[in-house]
């Protein structure tokens, strides 16, 4: 399963980053890539470093079991294998599905200067960052295909990643941009998951 595991993760990276950001580049003449982490030490930085952490540690938990590293007893089990590989490869479809969706919008980053549509069709009727719950359905799949501490830390750290870049960095950048129409949207629709996490209506910026 480690083998399955290395080979998955490997194929859904050159999907969700190499050959989205070349089909975008063909489609638009930019790549979508907004990789400015902002000053060291802010909440953005932070977010960013911890993203590329997860990244380096979702590659190293299948090759850790690969070199030997034991999993963890009470989750190596032939079923719980199997529903990590479902898991994965139903994340990693969704993961490049919501990032199609977002047509000429897609992007990783924020640049706080930039405008682009505010996308809410499709996935996004569902959830506001379905990219990131597919990605990290992805990471929990495979995290229970190799169930060793590796695999398991980088759930933890793309969770919290994924947590700080939206709640820091995203939301306020989309309701500066979008305002109320980003407020009506974000109050209909929850933020990873249908219903979780929606925003109140009202903010004290809508008053009078």
């Amino acid at each position: 399963m480690a083998v399955a595991a290395l080979a998955l993760y490997l194929t859904g990276l050159a999907l969700a980053f190499g050959w989205r950001t070349f089909a975008q580049w063909r489609r638009t003449g930019d790549t979508g890539l907004r990789l400015d982490a902002g000053p060291a030490g802010s909440l953005s930085w932070w977010a960013k470093t911890a993203f590329v952490a997860a990244l380096v540690l979702g590659l190293a938990g299948p090759v850790a079991a690969l070199a030997g590293l034991a999993p963890l007893g009470v989750l190596d089990h032939a079923p719980v294998r199997a529903a990590g590989l479902v898991l994965a490869l139903i994340g990693t479809a969704a993961t490049l599905a919501a990032q199609l969706s977002m047509g000429a919008s897609w992007r990783i980053g924020v640049d706080a200067g930039e405008r682009t549509a505010l996308v809410t069709g499709g996935p996004f009727a569902l959830a506001r960052n379905p990219i990131f719950t597919a990605m990290i359905t992805t990471s929990a799949g495979l995290a229970l295909m190799v169930p060793n501490p590796v695999a398991l830390g980088a759930l933890a750290v793309l969770v919290a990643a994924v947590q700080v870049q939206v709640r820091a960095v995203e939301e306020p950048y989309l309701r500066s941009v979008h305002g109320s129409a980003y407020r009506g949207y974000a109050a209909r629709v929850g933020r990873f998951v249908p219903g979780l996490g929606r925003l109140p209506r009202t903010e004290p910026a809508d008053r009078p």
